[in-house]
């Protein structure tokens, strides 16, 4: 009986810790990031681990110091690393062990975060969103962003519920989802629908000519970005006065033209 309510305070202590994992930016600084945040997340599940006040204290100082990693993935990594302290509170695993551990995970989750939901997801979300309002809908864009965000606060449970279950095996099962090549494909996915937003919102006749110099000038900005490290903003500002150049260039052809042709 007491062994029943020792799991159910400790489920509700995860739980406690889940619904703070929202506000783990809350206090983001440039010393310690997420740490306050994460602290102050995790600590409910902390202290129905560690029974012993200075065990305690131990536990928070081991994220009290730095903790960076993409907020989508915070919930995940407070799952794990509970998982983690009770292996310490049981001592099967050093905490010096863990401290390494969290280092190595949370930068590698900050930089999948970033290339699959930054660089990727958002960018789809917001692509799709202008070509819905363009095509003329209204309700189906509310009704995908609202799926979209119902799918992240999934996510958000099941990788929490994941990283506490199976602890740090847990990355193991997320290194089999393969998330940095569903990345890539959602980038290939976006880069046709900034195409059919181009076309949408073309102003006047579509001239297949004009859409050939503004993509090869594209596929060139793109090269220079790759191979010859410049600022991106840099490139973004030639090619924006490049376009703006392409009338004057044209009607100064047609001039020439006239002028050889007599």
């Amino acid at each position: 009986m007491a062994t029943n309510k020792a799991s159910a305070a400790r489920t509700r202590a995860f739980i406690k810790s889940f619904v703070r994992s929202y506000l783990s930016g809350a206090c983001f600084n440039p010393r310690g990031y997420h740490s306050i945040g994460v602290v102050y997340a995790i600590y409910p599940g902390l202290a129905s681990i560690h029974k012993d006040p200075k065990e305690l204290k131990n536990a928070c100082r081991r994220y009290i110091k730095h903790f960076n990693t993409h907020p989508f993935w915070v919930p995940c990594m407070i799952g794990i690393l509970l998982s983690a302290e009770m292996m310490i509170s049981r001592g099967q695993l050093p905490p010096a062990m863990l401290e390494k551990v969290k280092d190595t995970t949370s930068y590698t989750l900050s930089a999948i975060g970033d290339s699959v939901f930054a660089g990727s997801l958002l960018i789809f979300w917001a692509l799709s969103t202008i070509c819905l309002l363009l095509a003329g809908f209204r309700f189906l864009p509310l009704g995908l962003g609202i799926s979209l965000f119902a799918c992240l606060q999934l996510f958000r449970l099941l990788t929490f519920w994941g990283g506490v279950r199976h602890g740090l095996s847990f990355l193991g099962m997320l290194k089999r989802w393969d998330l940095i090549n569903w990345g890539q494909r959602i980038k290939l996915v976006n880069a046709l629908l900034l195409i059919c937003l181009w076309f949408l919102a073309w102003p006047g006749k579509v001239l297949w000519s004009d859409w050939l110099v503004l993509a090869g000038g594209m596929a060139v900005c793109a090269k220079l970005l790759a191979r010859r490290k410049l600022m991106r903003e840099v490139v973004l500002i030639g090619f924006i006065l490049a376009l703006a150049a392409l009338p004057w260039l044209d009607r100064w052809i047609g001039q020439l033209m006239d002028v050889l042709t007599g």
